[in-house]
């Protein structure tokens, strides 16, 4: 029964979660927090996926190649570096 068990916990692994801000070249340059929305598409182009705006007020996520940016209405309010594939 012993070697069963030391058998047996040996199967698990601890897991180690870095968060998405963490991760990457955090000197990427990304829109910061109170730009409009013209102004994130006039300075970094568009999105490479826009999703639609959720809750209330509508919280909407533009999605880019390195990094995705919030908005409330049409101002950001936090862009993140997207996680390590």
């Amino acid at each position: 029964v012993m070697a069963v068990a030391g058998l047996c916990s040996n199967l698990f692994a601890e897991e180690i979660a870095v968060p998405a801000g963490q991760q990457g070249d955090s000197s990427v340059d990304r829109p910061r927090t109170g730009l409009s929305m013209d102004q994130v598409t006039a300075k970094f182009g568009g999105p490479d996926q826009q999703l639609p705006a959720v809750g209330n007020p509508p919280i909407t996520r533009w999605v880019y190649a390195g990094y995705t940016v919030y908005f409330e209405n049409d101002r950001v309010i936090h862009s993140v570096l997207n996680a390590a594939p």
